[in-house]
């Protein structure tokens, strides 16, 4: 089945601007964690870009201060809640993180929250795994859809009530490759 690609409406965040946020929190999430052990837990599939970035810039600011390191390790997730819509419907986990995430420190690496259900039944799962600490990266936090509290140690951006795409975010696996964000125009 087609799915017709809507067009974009604007870009929202430039790729540079991207890039130059995610350095800042890589360096922020280094001298967190300095000398520990860190799991990235990267939420499949829109954290994709982002993890992987925000990786090289945990990494980069190790490089950069020559005083410690942060020994990471990758680990994924994978939930599912929009199924081809722009609204979010029921939560559908499939596939979860291992049993090294026992006594660890986690870093959930998210692409946006909205609602919070998604981040809310993450964590639900990841205690029944008894995780050292478990804390939350997003590259975008849209507070306007909220319908769960949830605490976000590090955010990106915050944005508006805004359909977007781009740098991981799809619009029925659509625009994921784009290497900024775009608000995606009528459907």
């Amino acid at each position: 089945m087609s799915v017709t690609k809507p067009p974009l409406e604007s870009v929202l965040i430039s790729e540079s601007c991207l890039q130059n946020r995610i350095y800042e929190l890589g360096r922020q999430i280094f001298t967190d964690y300095e000398n520990q052990e860190l799991v990235l837990l990267g939420v499949l599939r829109g954290s994709v870009l982002f993890f992987a970035d925000l990786a090289r810039a945990i990494f980069k600011a190790q490089h950069e201060s020559q005083t410690g390191e942060v020994a990471l390790r990758f680990e994924f997730v994978q939930l599912m809640s929009y199924h081809d819509s722009t609204q979010p419907s029921t939560l559908q986990l499939i596939r979860g993180g291992s049993d090294y995430l026992k006594q660890r420190h986690i870093l959930i690496v998210e692409d946006i929250i909205d609602t919070g259900r998604t981040l809310n039944f993450l964590y639900e799962h990841l205690e029944t795994l008894n995780p050292k600490t478990v804390k939350v990266c997003t590259l975008l936090d849209k507070p306007a859809q909220r319908q769960v509290p949830v605490a976000i140690d590090y955010t990106g951006f915050e944005i508006s009530d805004t359909f977007v795409v781009g740098y991981g975010l799809d619009y029925a696996q659509q625009y994921r490759n784009l290497p900024y964000i775009a608000v995606l125009g009528s459907i």
